[in-house]
């Protein structure tokens, strides 16, 4: 299992939406880097969902449910689809996963203008316990 991080403006699409619409195709992404690791998401792996911009957390946890595909919106792309597992009900700022040592090198901080990343194991869980107690609502 593979472990990402996928970042959204909320005002574009949010945590709350994709729970709603129960999936949704992960389109418009037109980074070489970002669609790299969208061609490696496989069906299962686990997503921290992260609002960007206006937010600037992790509110929620979601997995992928369909491998690479062409993107609707440019077929020259890939799309994967994902699918929400459980909102957070205390979500994780920027601050602090900044503030953990151990998150020092992740993408959301060395590359934060990539949409999509690839977490290791023990990154996600750090991520995971940092919203704790709260765990998450619904997964």
């Amino acid at each position: 299992m593979n472990y990402w991080l996928v970042k959204q403006e909320p005002e574009a699409y949010s945590f709350d939406d994709l729970i709603k619409d129960g999936k949704t195709d992960w389109t418009g992404v037109r980074n070489f880097q970002a669609r790299n690791n969208l061609r490696a998401m496989r069906v299962g792996d686990k997503v921290l969902f992260y609002h960007s911009v206006s937010e600037k957390s992790v509110v929620g946890l979601a997995e992928v449910s369909r491998e690479e595909f062409p993107d609707p919106t440019d077929e020259k792309w890939i799309a994967v689809e994902i699918k929400p597992v459980g909102k957070f009900t205390m979500p994780v700022s920027l601050e602090q996963i900044k503030a953990e040592k151990s998150l020092a090198n992740i993408a959301l901080i060395k590359q934060s203008r990539l949409s999509v990343m690839p977490l290791t194991r023990e990154e996600f869980e750090t991520i995971l316990k940092q919203s704790e107690p709260s765990a998450v609502a619904g997964g």
